[in-house]
């Protein structure tokens, strides 16, 4: 049996009232520190303390390592509002034992943005872009959908007005929330596209009201293919819904995408939960480039985009939950998926040519699965009237391996 170490780092979220709001257990773990971590806004917050203090670096991780020299003696870390909801405490926690620490949050930023507004936030999409793209709100931009981010800085609040009006919703609400629960809280609505204040203090969240005209991104499989920018060889909307139901998305499963052009299979993987995750490989460095630059504009920036030849660049890998073979399809590449360690993995390959249809029919012939074969044609102008264009037919197979 394995013993359960004594708690030595107290992590406790603090709002913008300093101590006054935080529980007596919190107090007392703050006494007892003789290390107490945190921003330096945080640590202007406290009163005159025992404990040696550190201002916590920029970029974050390049404190953890004096955080975590202090293992054995009693330590506080302080972070803002709840440390798990957008927060620094699973940061450090993942590099702790069970038992090395205990927690006191604070209510989040969320909460008191929520409780101002008298939005219910079980109804509210809540977003922590300090670091991250505003991209990543593309997916939520429908008229009528409330959000609640929070942001870096001021000049973020700007830079989100303008991505709101140069995306179509500019008659978007802002609520800016500034200093949330302490004496320099401060509430200011504006639309989008009127913003006419620079003065917003950090930190800051905005609630956002969605309105405006602008073009909202289905959630179903099967994004119109004018959302990619592409060179004509991708996959074509019906052949990708299909394909995406093959895949079947679950949260938390990892995809690779083989050959993956313009990242239009791997993005609608990403899009289909927030925890999925993709990897792209792509021997064409302009494909490779214009994949990344659609995962960035349609809020899917996690892709992870690799350059190289397949099978080669697959090997020493082990096998992701999911697997789609959209170019460069071999017998290579097969033999090598299928020497790979891992699994079970759900293989989906689609095939154009006689030459490659028939590959597919020898492996599954040999591994056996589905065959699905998918002729298309649509309606176009015939003279006066209209007549059925027919595309290439697709052959797709589908196998656990």
């Amino acid at each position: 049996m394995t013993e359960t170490p004594d708690p030595w780092l107290t992590i406790i979220g603090i709002g913008e009232d300093g101590p006054d709001g935080l529980s007596h257990a919190a107090r007392q773990a703050m006494e007892a520190a003789t290390f107490v971590a945190g921003s330096p806004r945080h640590l202007s917050l406290l009163p005159p303390l025992r404990a040696e203090h550190l201002s916590w670096p920029v970029p974050f991780d390049d404190g953890i390592a004096a955080l975590l020299a202090r293992r054995g003696r009693p330590t506080v870390m302080l972070a803002s509002g709840d440390p798990f909801w957008f927060g620094a405490g699973a940061s450090i926690t993942r590099h702790l034992l069970p038992g090395e620490w205990t927690a006191y949050p604070a209510p989040s930023t969320f909460a008191l943005a929520a409780a101002r507004l008298g939005w219910p936030l079980q109804e509210v999409e809540c977003h922590g872009l300090h670091a991250a793209p505003l991209q990543r709100l593309r997916p939520s931009l429908v008229p009528g959908r409330r959000i609640l981010i929070l942001l870096r800085d001021g000049r973020a609040v700007a830079d989100l007005a303008a991505y709101l009006t140069d995306s179509g919703f500019g008659p978007s609400t802002l609520h800016v929330l500034e200093a949330l629960g302490g004496p320099r809280e401060r509430i200011r609505t504006v639309p989008a596209n009127g913003i006419d204040f620079t003065d917003i203090a950090h930190p800051v969240a905005v609630g956002l009201g969605i309105a405006g005209e602008g073009r909202t991104l289905p959630r179903a499989s099967g994004l119109a293919d004018d959302w990619f920018d592409h060179d004509g060889q991708f996959t074509k909307r019906p052949a990708r819904a299909l394909t995406l139901s093959a895949l079947a998305p679950r949260p938390g499963e990892t995809l690779w995408d083989i050959g993956t052009g313009s990242g239009s299979i791997a993005i609608e993987w990403l899009l289909s939960h927030p925890a999925t995750q993709a990897l792209a490989f792509e021997a064409d460095p302009a494909r490779a480039a214009r994949a990344r630059g659609n995962a960035a504009a349609l809020g899917a920036d996690r892709l992870t985009v690799i350059e190289g030849e397949a099978p080669d660049i697959l090997r020493d890998r082990t096998r992701p939950d999911a697997l789609f073979i959209g170019g460069g399809l071999s017998e290579a590449l097969l033999e090598t998926l299928y020497a790979l360690p891992g699994g079970p993995t759900r293989l989906i390959a689609n095939a154009v040519t006689l030459e490659s249809e028939a590959l597919l029919a020898r492996w599954h012939g040999r591994k056996g699965g589905d065959l699905l074969r998918i002729e298309l044609a649509q309606a176009v102008p015939l003279g006066s009237r209209h007549g059925w264009r027919a595309a290439y037919p697709l052959v797709q197979w589908s196998v656990i391996l």
